[in-house]
C-alpha cells in the first residue's frame, strides 16, 4: 500500500513563503503522476501542480510563477515551494500520486496539511 505523508504547513503572512514536502513510500518509477492539490473552506479540491512522466508539470493558473514543484527520486520526496503567498492560497494541501496498472488508475492521497495565509 502506497503511503504519502505531508509536512511543512503552517501560518504565514501574506507575501511570505512556505515549503511543503511529501514523503512517498514507493519508488518514483512505479508512478504515472505526482503532485499537489488543495481544498479551501467551502470549495472543492483543485489541482495546484501535477507532474506526469513524459509530459512535465502542469500548474493552476492562479499559482503560476509563484509555486514550484520539485521531486527527489533519491529521497522519495516531492516538494511544493510557495512564494508570494496570498490569503486565497489558504487551504488544506494534499499530496497526490497515481499508478497505472493493467489499464486501471490507482490514486493515492496524503492526509493533508493546513496552510493559512494571514492578510
Amino acid at each position: 500500500q502506497v503511503q504519502l505523508l505531508e509536512s511543512g504547513g503552517g501560518l504565514v503572512q501574506s507575501g511570505g513563503s512556505l515549503r511543503l514536502s511529501c514523503a512517498v513510500s514507493a519508488s518514483f518509477f512505479s508512478f504515472n503522476s505526482m503532485g499537489w492539490y488543495r481544498q479551501a473552506p467551502g470549495k472543492g479540491r483543485e489541482l495546484v501542480a501535477l507532474f506526469t512522466f513524459g509530459r512535465g508539470t502542469d500548474y493552476a493558473d492562479s499559482v503560476k510563477g509563484r509555486f514550484t514543484f520539485s521531486r527527489d527520486g533519491n529521497k522519495n520526496t516531492i516538494d511544493l515551494q510557495m512564494y508570494s503567498l496570498k490569503s486565497e492560497d489558504t487551504a488544506v494541501y494534499y499530496c497526490y500520486a497515481d499508478q497505472l496498472l493493467t489499464g486501471t488508475k490507482y490514486a493515492y492521497w496524503g492526509q493533508g496539511t493546513q496552510v493559512t495565509v494571514s492578510s
